[in-house]
């Protein structure tokens, strides 16, 4: 085997990041330059492994200014063999100070696309031979106009009260049907989206809106539509009957903000959700799979070196 070289960045390489071709374009909305100007991407928190001076695999760790929680893993795309890569993130987690979360961001419906799987297996293989454990998958759906659903007229909406209302609904929803942006307010602000979204929606909470039904409260909603997408930031039912027409709430209350578009993410497991997000006109634009440290992360592959800078980045 071609002996490969692994290393972090040094500033001005963004053009060496981005010598190797993009395997999925359509879900790449920011370039790696742009990402390092913004200042979430850094040099240090970058590494690539070089096979004959080619780049075979890269791997950026995102920590966005301001945020309280540690970089994690966003961007890895491999050309090689998966023990490349995984070399290539036990390298990185040794300088970074630990194995931290990895999220895979995949076009949907993935496991059905055989040109899809042939990307994205190997750099998979290598995180989970590097010690990563997949923990779930979240999937983001986006409306873009589609005409919702007639209701059945038996269900009220109106606004939250206050936050004390918000906060006493949230407290009695086991589990959020829709959380958008929930790795970002865990990552970022340390919020727990689930439990404490007014934490992290700090804003005006005239975007919040309750169902009633028959005088009681049996639906929650958040919208946010001044982020960097009109989102369904929280959707939480005391009723899943009101499920479909509280989804229809929500947009409508961003449509009328101005909304062209608007994003929500669910688990993937949650099938029946997923299929009410369908009805009320929402598509699958992307899937993120979740990967975190097991409990012990196996030693480096012997027979790949780490060259060059690595080790003496601190």
């Amino acid at each position: 085997m071609t002996d490969v070289v692994i290393r972090p960045l040094v500033a001005g390489e963004e053009s060496l990041f981005d010598s190797m071709p993009d395997p999925l374009p359509h879900l790449r909305q920011v370039r790696y330059a742009d990402g390092v100007a913004d200042g979430g991407y850094r040099p240090e928190h970058t590494w690539v492994a070089l096979r004959a001076g080619r780049v075979v695999g890269r791997a950026a760790w995102l920590r966005p200014p301001g945020a309280t929680g540690a970089p994690w893993l966003d961007w890895f795309d491999l050309d090689a063999e998966p023990e490349v890569g995984a070399a290539l993130l036990h390298a990185a987690h040794e300088a970074l100070g630990g194995p931290g979360r990895y999220h895979a961001v995949l076009p949907p419906y993935w496991r059905r696309r055989p040109e899809v799987l042939a990307v994205v297996e190997a750099p998979m293989a290598a995180a989970r031979l590097a010690g990563l454990v997949e923990r779930g998958e979240r999937l983001r759906c986006s409306w873009i106009g589609t005409p919702l659903p007639a209701t059945s007229g038996r269900y009220t909406f109106r606004p939250a009260a206050d936050a004390a209302e918000i906060n006493g609904l949230v407290a009695r929803i086991a589990e959020p049907d829709v959380l958008t942006g929930v790795e970002i307010a865990q990552a970022v602000g340390g919020v727990d989206l689930a439990t404490d979204p007014l934490a992290w929606l700090t804003g005006p909470i005239d975007g919040w809106r309750v169902a009633v039904d028959a005088g009681e409260p049996v639906g929650l909603v958040g919208t946010a539509g001044d982020a960097c997408y009109p989102l369904i930031v929280y959707l939480g039912l005391l009723d899943e009957a009101v499920r479909g027409e509280l989804l229809a709430e929500a947009v409508q209350v961003l449509a009328s903000g101005g909304a062209h578009e608007v994003l929500a993410d669910v688990q993937a497991r949650r099938v029946a959700v997923v299929a009410e997000l369908e009805r009320t006109g929402f598509r699958q634009v992307r899937a993120r799979v979740l990967f975190e440290p097991g409990a012990t992360a196996p030693s480096d592959p012997a027979h790949v070196r780490a060259g060059g800078l690595a080790g003496r980045v601190t």
